[in-house]
């Protein structure tokens, strides 16, 4: 009998520099994110053994159970998925610690109960994964950040856009996403990180350094063009331009 499309939530989750630590470590590590994942879903009322999951090798991709509500990813489990992984990294070697970041989407794709989950928004999901902005804000963010979350926008229109409890929308950034041959929007957040937006929309070459999430730290956006801006939290501005000779 042919495969019918089922429309289903989707989760990626990837480790953040896994490569190189050894044997020893990578398991470590996929044991922290697997126990993690494991709780985070139990405390968003998502059931663990009814999930469809797939191994990444440094990381798992999730498809949700039929008729899972899309918020309940968003929150609480990918907050619940850092807070884990925030609790291992407190008392883990240096190389036994875990930041991931995560990717969220949702379409029809076709799920063969002898086989893999097909379709065309696994493609997406994965370019959502591995996208530049959610590299960079990760690799930019305090080390007590654990994790990148980077939603669709078909994602973010039927979840955060409408402020679902324990979801605040101005707390997720529109970046630019293009990723082979998949181009697009996205949205960006930092689970607890109250800073300013880690990457600016449809930034031109912008450079940003990201600062701490408290104290006076200095913010530096380096600019493509003929200056520099130096900004405070406090928010006192320095703008200096320089002119080609």
């Amino acid at each position: 009998m042919a495969l019918r499309p089922e429309y289903r939530a989707l989760l990626a989750v990837d480790i953040e520099r896994s490569a190189g630590r050894g044997n020893t470590a990578l398991h470590l590590i996929r044991d922290a994110l697997a126990r993690a994942l494991r709780q985070a879903c139990a405390r968003s009322g998502i059931e663990w053994r009814d999930a469809l999951r797939d191994d990444l090798g440094d990381g798992f991709r999730l498809t949700a159970p039929a008729g899972t509500e899309k918020a309940r990813l968003v929150h609480p489990l990918v907050p619940e998925l850092a807070a884990g992984l925030r609790e291992h990294n407190r008392t883990a070697a240096p190389k036994a610690r875990v930041r991931v970041r995560v990717a969220l989407h949702a379409g029809d794709v076709f799920v063969d109960p002898a086989g893999p989950v097909t379709g065309q928004p696994l493609e997406v999901l994965a370019r959502l994964l591995d996208a530049a902005p959610a590299r960079a804000a990760l690799r930019r963010a305090p080390a007590f950040v654990t994790a990148s979350l980077l939603l669709s926008s078909h994602f973010h229109e039927e979840t955060v856009r409408h402020g679902y409890p324990g979801i605040d929308p101005e707390t997720f950034h529109r970046v630019p996403l293009a990723e082979k041959e998949y181009t697009a929007h996205a949205w960006l957040h930092l689970p607890g990180y109250a800073g300013p937006a880690p990457v600016p929309e449809d930034d031109g070459g912008v450079e940003r350094e990201m600062p701490p999430a408290r104290g006076g730290a200095r913010m530096v956006n380096r600019v493509s063009g003929h200056g520099v801006v130096y900004a405070l939290q406090s928010g006192t501005q320095h703008i200096h331009v320089t002119r080609e000779q």
